[in-house]
C-alpha cells in the first residue's frame, strides 16, 4: 500500500510562527506512516537546516503573484510523487488553488495563522471566499478564526488545532551576554504587532533599580523604519550594555536554556510559538493579555494588558524578585505546554483530517 502523500506549502523559510510550524508539521508527518514533502513559493531560508532529511522538498523562487513557471513546476512536483493533499500555510493559498485548477484531483488544506484576531472585522475576505470554494478543509490556529473562517468562507470542513513546539536544532552558538540568573529574553520578529517599544520602555523601568539584569532581543530585523525606532530608542536610553540584539537565531533551545525569563509584548497575536517554546524549555513568562496567550498563562499577575509599558514593568519586577514564583510559574507553563500542546496529539489529529476529511 503507498503512503499517503503530503505536501506543505509556504512562501519562505524565514524565521517565523507559520513557517515554524510548517516545518515542524512536514518533520512530524515524515515520522509516521506519511510521503512528507514541503515547498518553499518565494525563496529558502534559515530553517532549510532543520528539515527533516526524510522530507522531500523543493523551491519554487516565485517572482510574482501570478508565476505560471512556478506553478507549473509545482504542479509537476505533485505528479511525479503522487501527492494527494496540498496544506497551503498562510497566503500559499493562491499557488494551492492555482494548481488545482490544473490539477483537479488534489485536495486542499488551507492552515490560517493570521496573527492579527483581534482586528478580524478589517481582514480582506474578497479573495480568500473564492479559493474557499476549492477548499477541501480550513485548519486555524486558534477558536476566533476558526469562527470567523465559519462564518465568512464557504468551507464546510473547519477545525482549530493549536499550535506546538519543537526543538529541532541542537546547536549551541549563540552566547547570551549578562549576568547568569538575570537575563530576560524576547523572541519575536521587529514587527509593530509585537510592539517592542512597549518591552523597551517597560524594561528600562525595571533596570532603574536592577541594573545587572539585561534584555535579549532575539528575532529578524527587517532594517525599515520600526527596526530603526528599537535602535534608536537603546540608544537614546543609554541602554546599549543592558539590550543586547541578535537577529535570526536557530539554536532557540540553546539560548532559552540560558534564559532566566521570557516576555511577549504583543499587541496582538494568536498563539504564539514563542510563548509554547518558554514553557517547553521549563522558563517562567509574562505575556500581554492577546490572543489565547491565557491558556498557557493562567496566573493574572503575569499576563497583563497590551501598551501599557507600567504594568508589564511590574508583572517582570514580581518575577526578578522571586526566585520562587518563577520557578512555580514555570512548572506550571511547561505542565501546561506539556500536557495540552504536544506535537503528538497536533500530529495526530491533523492525520486524522487528512484521512477522513480529504
Amino acid at each position: 500500500m503507498n503512503k499517503l502523500g503530503i505536501i506543505q506549502i509556504i512562501d519562505s523559510l524565514n524565521v517565523g510562527g507559520a513557517e515554524v510550524l510548517a516545518v515542524n508539521i512536514a518533520n512530524g508527518l515524515s515520522e509516521q506512516e506519511i510521503d512528507s514533502h514541503l515547498c518553499a513559493t518565494r525563496s529558502e531560508g534559515v530553517l532549510k537546516e532543520n528539515i527533516h532529511p526524510d522530507v522531500g522538498c523543493i523551491f519554487l523562487n516565485r517572482k510574482k503573484t501570478i508565476d505560471v513557471k512556478a506553478i507549473l513546476k509545482l504542479n509537476k512536483y505533485i505528479k511525479k510523487h503522487h501527492i494527494k493533499i496540498v496544506h497551503a500555510h498562510s497566503s500559499s493559498s493562491f499557488i494551492a488553488v492555482s494548481v488545482k485548477i490544473i490539477n483537479p484531483k488534489i485536495k486542499i488544506v488551507w492552515h490560517d495563522h493570521y496573527g492579527n484576531s483581534a482586528f478580524l472585522n478589517s481582514r480582506s475576505v474578497f479573495s480568500l471566499k473564492i479559493f474557499s470554494y476549492l477548499f477541501s478543509v480550513i485548519i486555524s490556529v486558534n477558536n476566533d478564526l476558526k469562527k470567523w473562517a465559519s462564518k465568512n468562507l464557504k468551507t464546510k470542513n473547519v477545525f482549530f488545532i493549536r499550535n506546538f513546539p519543537v526543538f529541532i536544532n541542537q546547536e549551541k552558538t549563540t552566547i547570551l551576554r549578562g549576568v547568569e540568573g538575570k537575563k530576560i529574553v524576547h523572541l519575536a520578529g521587529y514587527r509593530k504587532q509585537k510592539d517592542h517599544l512597549n518591552l523597551l520602555e517597560a524594561f528600562q523601568l525595571v533596570s532603574d533599580k536592577h541594573e545587572d539584569w539585561t534584555l535579549h532581543l532575539v528575532g529578524k530585523s527587517y532594517n525599515d523604519e520600526y527596526s530603526d525606532s528599537i535602535d534608536n530608542f537603546i540608544k537614546k536610553n543609554k541602554l546599549s550594555n543592558k539590550v543586547f540584539q541578535y537577529g535570526i537565531c536557530l539554536d532557540i533551545q540553546h539560548i532559552l536554556s540560558q534564559a532566566t525569563i521570557g516576555v511577549l509584548s504583543s499587541k496582538s497575536e494568536g498563539l504564539p510559538i514563542s510563548l509554547l517554546e518558554y514553557g517547553l524549555a521549563n522558563i517562567p513568562a509574562v505575556v500581554t493579555n492577546v490572543g489565547e496567550c491565557s491558556l498557557i498563562i493562567k496566573d493574572s499577575s503575569f499576563i497583563v494588558p497590551p501598551s501599557n509599558s507600567i504594568i508589564l514593568a511590574n508583572a517582570l519586577r514580581l518575577l526578578v524578585n522571586s526566585k520562587e514564583k518563577r520557578k512555580i510559574l514555570a512548572l506550571e507553563i511547561n505542565k501546561t505546554v506539556s500536557t495540552d500542546f504536544s506535537k503528538e496529539a497536533a500530529i495526530f489529529k491533523i492525520i486524522e483530517i487528512y484521512k477522513n476529511e480529504c
